[in-house]
């Protein structure tokens, strides 16, 4: 089952007019209008039976619709009370919805035991992509994501840790995740058509995915704020990573001027802990 197909620009108006709602650049409310993209994005998600699935914000409920349709166990997280509402109406209990914020609850509603699979199909809003990503990465890990993200986004999670443009989350990610596919997404598939053209991201859980402690996660991200510094000023006096910037140089024969974004995922991941399914 496909679900209902996305709205047109006219039948979106419509319904937000009806809703008396007036779309937040803020909440990066960009409502899909494409049918292909929602169908592509379920086919992406390659779901088994009665998955248990994630979306963050659903907004108009477009790609929620051929989520359930599909099969999938629905837990929804939506932070705008109007929309939210507008979920509840549409979908009732084949729904679990959270009115609330992604961040801080990162899986909604979701518990899901240990070993259990799940995924995450979702249009993040550009605002909170990073900030949710770090919260999704720090709880029980889904086996698979699709995500729609603005493109300048997906390329900074994906960027190469040595390759200059790389920050803490995508060190995060990528060692947990593999990219499978990028799928180029116009602007012209949502309305309001924001600034930029989106990817969707398809990323797939590691066979021995890696995960950062809080201390480790701490101190990452706290030199990639001063990334323009030598790392070796920047590590000498800290305790984690002094220790850790002797042994990663030496292994793997590093420059005593590197900056943090130069530094390899290996060494990197010489920071983190072995993630148990």
């Amino acid at each position: 089952m496909n679900g209902p197909a996305a709205l047109s620009p006219a039948a979106t108006r419509a319904l937000l007019e009806r809703l008396g709602h007036h779309p937040r650049k803020k909440l990066g409310q960009n409502f899909l209008i494409d049918g292909n993209i929602v169908r592509k994005s379920v086919a992406l998600a390659a779901l088994r039976a009665d998955e248990t699935v994630v979306e963050i914000g659903p907004g108009l409920g477009t790609l929620t619709g051929a989520l359930v349709a599909a099969g999938a166990r629905v837990h929804a997280v939506e932070i705008d009370p109007r929309l939210a509402a507008h979920i509840g109406d549409m979908f009732g209990d084949r729904v679990e919805l959270l009115q609330g914020d992604a961040v801080d609850r990162p899986l909604g509603t979701a518990a899901p035991a240990r070993g259990e699979p799940f995924s995450v199909v979702a249009n993040l809003p550009y605002a909170i992509t990073s900030p949710w990503m770090e919260a999704l990465l720090s709880g029980p890990l889904p086996r698979r994501m699709v995500l729609m993200v603005q493109k300048e986004a997906a390329d900074r999670l994906t960027a190469r840790p040595d390759g200059g443009s790389a920050g803490a989350v995508s060190i995060f990610l990528q060692s947990a995740y593999h990219g499978e596919s990028r799928h180029a997404v116009s602007r012209a598939c949502f309305y309001p058509a924001p600034a930029v053209d989106s990817t969707l991201l398809v990323l797939v859980r590691r066979a021995a995915p890696l995960r950062f402690p809080r201390q480790a996660r701490d101190a990452v991200r706290r030199v990639f704020t001063q990334r323009r510094k030598q790392l070796q000023t920047l590590v000498k006096n800290d305790a984690l990573l002094g220790p850790w910037w002797e042994g990663a140089r030496e292994t793997y024969d590093l420059s005593p001027t590197l900056r943090a974004e130069a530094v390899p995922l290996a060494a990197w991941q010489r920071l983190a802990s072995p993630y148990e399914t």
